[in-house]
C-alpha cells in the first residue's frame, strides 16, 4: 500500500520540473516528458522513492536515530519548522552555519553559550550591566537562537539528513557525505542527485508541494517513535488531525506556488490522454485551473533564488 496516491502528487504540483535547457542530465531517468518547454516529473519513480524514504525514516527513528530537517528557502522554512517540531526533530531553517556537522564541537560550544546567556537573563544579571551591555548581550541571544534553535536539544550528529533544495544546500550535503551521514532530498530538475543517497524527484519551488512532502517524512519520524520500546506513549506528538466537519481552508494557487512554479503554468498546460493513461489516471487532468496574470507574478510574496539567470546575463 503506498503512503500517497498519484492524485494529491498532481494537485500539489509535485509534477512540474524546470524549463528544458536548464535541466542536469543526471536527472534524465526521472523525468518523463516535455510539454511547452517545461519537464514533467516521473510520479510513478516520486511515490516509489518516498516510499523508500519513508521507510529509511521510521526505521532509523525507531532505532534511536534523528532526522535533521533542513530547508532555508522561503518557500520552506515555515513548512520545514512546523513538521520537525510536530516530529519531535532538530530542524535548520535559517542559515546553514559551515561545519555544523563537520566541527560539531564549537557548534556545540555556542549552544552551551546561548543557554548561559538566557540563564543570566532570567536570573536578572542584566540589570546589573550597562544599557550598551544589556543590548548586545540580548542581541547576542536573538541571534544565537535563530541560528542554532533549531538544533539546540541535539546533542550529537544526527543519523539521517533531509533536505528541500539540493542546490541550495550544497554545504549541509558535502557535509553530510564527508560523515557518511545518508542523505535524503527532494530534487528538481536543475539538480544534481549524484551525493543524494535517497533522491525524491519533485518540484522544490511550490510551497504545496513541500508541505505534502515534509509532512510524509515528519509522519515518518513520528511512527518510528512510535515504534519505540522506551517512548513513553505520552511523548510522542500527535499527527495533525482535523476535527469531523470541519474542512481545512484552501489557499489559492497564487497563495501557495512559488514564483518559479508560477511562471511554469503561466500558459495553458494541459497532460495530454496519452500521458494520462501511462500515469494510472482516468481522466484528462487540467495542470492550470485558472490564468494567471502577470500582475500576480510581481505581486508574489515569496521570491526564489535563480542562479542560473544571472549565469546566462
Amino acid at each position: 500500500m503506498t503512503i500517497i496516491s498519484m492524485k494529491a502528487l498532481l494537485e500539489s504540483g509535485v509534477h512540474f520540473g524546470h524549463r528544458t535547457h536548464k535541466w542536469h542530465p543526471a536527472m534524465k531517468p526521472y523525468i518523463f516528458t516535455e510539454r511547452n518547454g517545461i519537464h514533467i516529473i516521473d510520479l510513478q519513480k516520486t511515490v516509489k522513492a518516498l516510499q523508500q524514504a519513508y521507510n529509511v525514516v521510521r526505521d532509523t527513528v525507531a532505532d534511536g536515530g534523528t532526522v535533521l530537517f533542513v530547508g532555508t528557502k522561503r518557500q520552506a522554512q515555515e513548512t520545514v519548522q512546523d513538521e520537525a517540531v510536530r516530529a519531535g526533530m532538530p530542524y535548520v531553517t535559517a542559515r546553514w552555519l559551515g561545519g555544523m556537522l563537520t566541527n560539531w564541537r564549537t557548534i556545540r560550544a555556542r549552544i552551551n553559550e546561548l543557554e548561559r546567556l538566557e540563564r543570566m537573563r532570567d536570573k536578572g544579571d542584566f540589570a546589573r550591566l550597562t544599557k550598551k551591555e544589556a543590548l548586545i548581550l540580548t542581541r547576542e541571544i536573538e541571534r544565537l537562537e535563530m541560528l542554532l534553535g533549531g538544533i539546540r536539544q541535539m546533542t550529537r550528529p544526527p543519523e539521517l539528513v533531509f533536505v528541500v533544495d539540493v542546490r541550495r544546500e550544497a554545504t549541509a550535503i558535502h557535509e553530510a557525505n564527508l560523515l557518511n551521514i545518508p542523505v535524503i532530498a527532494l530534487v528538481d530538475t536543475n539538480c544534481d542527485p549524484r551525493n543524494v543517497d535517497y533522491v525524491i524527484p519533485s518540484n522544490d519551488d511550490a510551497i504545496r508541494a513541500i508541505k505534502l512532502l515534509v509532512a510524509k517524512i515528519a509522519d515518518a519520524a513520528l511512527e518510528g517513535k512510535a515504534m519505540r520500546k522506551d517512548v513513553v506513549e505520552e511523548e510522542i506528538l500527535p499527527q495533525r488531525v482535523i476535527a469531523p466537519g470541519i474542512e481545512e481552508p484552501e489557499l489559492s494557487d497564487e497563495e501557495l506556488l512559488g514564483a518559479a512554479t508560477l511562471a511554469k503554468i503561466s500558459s495553458r498546460l494541459i497532460v495530454p490522454e496519452d500521458v494520462v493513461e501511462e500515469l494510472e489516471l482516468e481522466e484528462e487532468v487540467d495542470l492550470d485551473e485558472e490564468e494567471l496574470e502577470e500582475e500576480l507574478l510581481e505581486d508574489e510574496v515569496f521570491e526564489v533564488e535563480d542562479e542560473d539567470v544571472e549565469e546566462e546575463e
